[in-house]
């Protein structure tokens, strides 16, 4: 997978005379268009990911979809996102990195409009797994090409405005999403990314320069397979748990000629094993590939440059966590403070407002302690977020106190967001770019898929089960199948049920236990955020430590600091 990386310059582009960076990259005349071209498309791509967490409850309502669709559409995106990620980031390398990114937009473009025209919650899913495909092909692509053509001081500030983009677009996704519905539709939250994404097709065309190996390998197939089976199966289990019985089944599942009925195993076991001893095999694979000197999907030897190799694993545990409170709160608020998706929207961009607060002085700071003392801080103000979250949630008091342990969040995740990107690719040839950079999204997004997942089973068994608990504990009037068709439809519309069922005479009591039981079950599932984030910051004292360099001619101060050198190859 190592390869020199060249230019092909056509009109109105660098020619060959060009300055160039280490990697063989022509640097672009006008790098910083080039850059917002990439981060609009970036955004989009973030925004597509967050936006409809504030949709969900509007979604249920609208297409009456139930708790196990709620979290396919949630979680499809990340899921094919995840596997596909590092097939596209190597073809990246072979095919031409800005070819790739404007095939992606315009996939992407054309799934957001079948999103917005969605008539059922399978429609829905198919559109999302579809804008995961062209999102697959933009995200990896724009890191590969900021790594290859921004160096020095100027690459710190990209990455910054990279992570701060990224953070800020996921913070500000629900405030956008929650406005498009109260003024229009649901709808719009896609309708809006299409004329965003022509534009950002047409800055991309005009100021970034075609880049890719010269070094052309046929594609690693059985990699291809054996990554993207693994981890759907792995998913598919966590989502399906509840719904289809952890261990032995509670419910009919027909596929093909395969039927299981209720008592017999499970489908769920089987998809996780089997999806795990796939994701070993791939590996195992993938290092005997590239002893054997075969093409690779996924380069093992850039794991020994330390950070790298410690910089993802932080990025992975970090990414399971941090976006855990994002999920849960759109819900919680609607069912249990019945606000609006405006007023929700409102409440989770002050969280916003921090993350581009802190990456804006990402850059500043950084210079100061260090990229990766900058990542530990931001870690650290992320667990003091989500454990002011968790103390200050209630079903009887405003949830606007939560602003405060919001913007402590936000401050957290613009700090670490915005630099760990750039501490993880630092020692990474710019040649090997697009894989490296691939491999870092797939594991993000990994994390991602995996929080969505584990996060969202751990909050509705929580509610599930402590609900079912206080009932039989606090209101002993009601029978067993009166509290279980409660539970049932309290928990398969992820709380919606609530709001119905407080108009109803008589039920003030049954409605106040529901309230507290969700909010017991959103502080269980940040209590497990807070503790993925946690496990991250531990695992980012592997990391080399910041050392001062020197000035450089290019506009870097005295005194800036920088990552240890390590070992490229």
């Amino acid at each position: 997978m190592a390869t020199q990386t060249t230019q092909n310059p056509e009109p109105g582009t660098p020619d060959s005379g060009a300055p160039q960076p280490p990697g063989g990259a022509v640097v672009e005349k006008r790098p910083w268009w080039a850059l917002i071209a990439l981060l609009l498309g970036v955004s989009l791509i973030v925004l597509e990911g967050s936006i409809v967490n504030v949709l969900i409850p509007t979604i249920v309502s609208d297409l009456q979809i139930g708790r196990t669709d709620v979290l396919w559409i949630t979680s499809i995106y990340s899921l094919i996102f995840a596997a596909l990620l590092i097939t596209f980031g190597v073809l990246s390398d072979r095919i031409g990195r800005r070819r790739m990114f404007m095939l992606g937009t315009a996939i992407f473009i054309a799934f957001n409009l079948m999103a917005g025209a969605a008539s059922s919650a399978e429609m829905l899913i198919i559109a999302r797994a579809g804008e995961a495909v062209g999102g697959a092909m933009m995200l990896p692509t724009s890191m590969a090409i900021i790594n290859v053509n921004f160096r020095g001081p100027m690459r710190a500030a990209a990455f910054g405005l990279w992570g701060a983009v990224f953070g800020g677009m996921a913070a500000f996704g629900p405030l956008l999403g929650g406005w498009l519905t109260d003024i229009a539709s649901w709808r719009w939250a896609f309708y809006i990314n299409i004329p965003l994404g022509l534009l950002s097709l047409v800055m991309v065309r005009i100021f970034i320069t075609e880049s890719k190996g010269t070094e052309v390998k046929k594609l690693n197939w059985s990699g291809v397979v054996l990554s993207s089976l693994g981890l759907a199966l792995v998913v598919f289990g966590l989502i399906e748990g509840q719904q289809l019985g952890w261990w032995t089944a509670i419910t009919t599942w027909d596929v093909g000629p395969v039927s299981i009925t209720p008592g017999g195993l499970s489908p769920v076991p089987v998809a996780i094993a089997l999806g795990a001893l796939l994701l070993i095999a791939f590996v195992v694979s993938q290092s005997v590939r590239a002893k054997a000197g075969k093409t690779v999907l996924m380069d093992l030897s850039l794991f020994r440059i330390r950070r790298y190799g410690f910089g993802n694993v932080v990025a992975t545990l970090v990414s399971l966590g941090e976006f855990g409170v994002l999920f849960a709160m759109p819900l919680w608020l609607q069912s249990v403070h019945g606000f609006s998706a405006l007023e929700t929207g409102a409440l989770l961009a002050v969280l916003g407002g921090g993350v581009v607060l802190a990456g804006g002085a990402a850059r500043h700071v950084s210079a100061m302690i260090g990229s990766t003392r900058l990542v530990r801080v931001g870690m650290v103000l992320e667990i003091i977020g989500i454990a002011g979250v968790a103390i200050l949630l209630s079903a009887d008091n405003s949830p606007w106190w939560l602003s405060i342990p919001f913007i402590i969040y936000g401050v957290g995740v613009g700090f670490d967001t915005a630099q760990l990107t750039n501490v993880i690719l630092e020692d990474v040839p710019p040649a090997r770019s697009g894989g490296a950079s691939s491999v870092t999204s797939t594991l993000r997004q990994v994390g991602s898929t995996l929080g969505s997942a584990v996060l969202g089973t751990v909050l509705f068994v929580s509610l599930g089960l402590g609900l079912a608990n206080d009932l039989a504990t606090n209101q002993p009037q009601l029978s067993e199948d009166q509290r279980t068709q409660i539970v049932d439809q309290i928990v398969d519309s992820s709380g919606e049920a609530i709001i119905p069922l407080e108009q109803q005479p008589g039920t003030q009591e049954i409605v106040a236990e529901a309230k507290q039981s969700y909010t017991n079950a959103v502080r269980i599932m940040a209590g497990v955020a807070g503790l993925a984030v946690l496990i991250g910051l531990i695992a980012s004292f592997g990391l080399p430590p910041d050392q001062p360099v020197q000035s450089s001619r290019s506009g870097g101060r005295a005194g800036a600091r920088r990552g240890t050198p390590s070992p490229r190859e």
